[in-house]
């Protein structure tokens, strides 16, 4: 239970040490990767019953070559696309988002290191330091939620296409 406590020390340190921007770019991070899972667990779970359900409804039909077939077609398959890529547009937003609060959390920082200088003049380097340490750690943690987005967000929209292409192969129009 000692190591528990300690994570949430490190954790409490490592967000004062970036400063309150940092708990921007936690919030941020965390909301990506929830959305992340959720899209996960949707693709093992609900996409194959929809897309069942799509196939089921479609093979039930007793004609599908007629204009009317084509358009109600095109209807299931744009249900499936939409079911697919929901909230992949907000975590790509996310994902955008993590570098400009680091960006921002930089600016921050080094707002801090001049007004340390103005103040004290550039020979007291343990102020200095401070605001360099806010300057360098949120966009540190920026970057890497990005980059750890970035790849998942990738992987989440092609298997959104993936999915929506075999649906499409596998509705038929021939009877």
């Amino acid at each position: 239970m000692q190591w528990l406590v300690d994570s949430f020390e490190a954790i409490r340190d490592f967000i004062e040490l970036g400063g309150p921007i940092l708990r921007w770019i936690a919030v941020t991070i965390f909301a990506m990767w929830v959305l992340i899972v959720e899209r996960m667990i949707f693709f093992r779970t609900s996409m194959k019953a929809l897309t069942a359900e799509v196939q089921n409804s479609w093979e039930a039909r007793p004609e599908r070559r007629s204009w009317n077939a084509h358009q109600i077609r095109e209807a299931m398959i744009s249900k499936v696309h939409m079911a697919a890529n929901r909230q992949i547009p907000m975590i790509q937003t996310l994902v955008a988002l993590c570098p400009l609060l680091g960006l921002m959390g930089t600016v921050t920082g080094m707002i801090k290191v001049f007004e340390v200088m103005a103040v004290s003049g550039s020979g007291n380097v343990r102020a200095m330091a401070a605001g360099v340490s806010q300057a360098t750690v949120p966009t540190m943690a920026g970057m890497v939620g990005a980059l750890s987005g970035v790849l998942l967000v990738t992987l989440l929209t092609r298997r959104a296409a993936r999915e929506v292409e075999f649906l499409e192969d596998s509705l038929t129009m021939d009877h």
